[in-house]
C-alpha cells in the first residue's frame, strides 16, 4: 500500500525540473527582504544587537551599524543572484558565511529559539543548494565562467 501512494504522489519530471529553481527562489527571498530589512528597520535591528548577550564580540568584530550595512547589502545583492542562478555556489556560500554570525550573536538569546531555529533551517538549505549547484533554469547553465 506504501508503494502505491508512493507512487501515486511521485512528481512527473516536468514538475521535478523546476525543483531548483523553486527552491533557489524561495530561499533567496528571505534574504533579500531581510536584507532590505537592514536598511529600512536599521534602528530597530541596531536595538536587537544591542540588547544581544553577545553585544561585546558583536562590537569586537567591528562597528555594528557597519555590520548591519554590510549584510544587508550581502543578502540583496546574492540573494538575486541566488534566485537567478547566477554564481550559484558563491550565491549560497557569501549568504552561509554572512548568516552563521549572526544567528551566533542575534537568536542564541533568550526568547529567539524559533528564530534561532529557523536559521538553522535556512543554513541548510544553503549548503544544499551550494552542493548541489544550481540545477535547472539558472543562468549559471546559461553564461559560461571559465577564464
Amino acid at each position: 500500500m506504501m508503494r502505491t501512494i508512493e507512487a501515486y504522489i511521485t512528481p512527473s519530471q516536468e514538475v521535478t525540473d523546476w525543483a531548483d529553481p523553486v527552491f533557489r527562489v524561495l530561499t533567496s527571498l528571505i534574504f533579500i527582504i531581510g536584507g532590505l530589512g537592514h536598511f529600512g528597520e536599521h534602528q530597530y535591528m541596531l536595538d536587537r544587537m544591542t540588547d544581544s548577550p553577545w553585544r561585546d564580540i558583536i562590537n569586537m568584530a567591528g562597528n555594528p551599524s557597519w555590520l548591519l550595512w554590510l549584510s544587508g547589502g550581502v543578502f540583496i545583492i546574492f540573494g538575486l543572484m541566488l534566485a537567478l542562478g547566477w554564481m550559484t555556489r558563491l550565491s549560497a556560500l557569501l549568504i552561509f558565511v554572512t548568516l552563521v554570525p549572526i544567528t551566533v550573536t542575534v537568536h542564541i538569546a533568550p526568547g529567539h529559539v524559533g528564530p534561532l531555529f529557523k536559521n538553522i533551517a535556512i543554513l541548510g538549505s544553503l549548503f544544499l543548494i551550494y552542493c548541489r549547484g544550481p540545477g535547472k533554469y539558472a543562468l549559471d547553465n546559461k553564461v559560461p565562467f571559465n577564464g
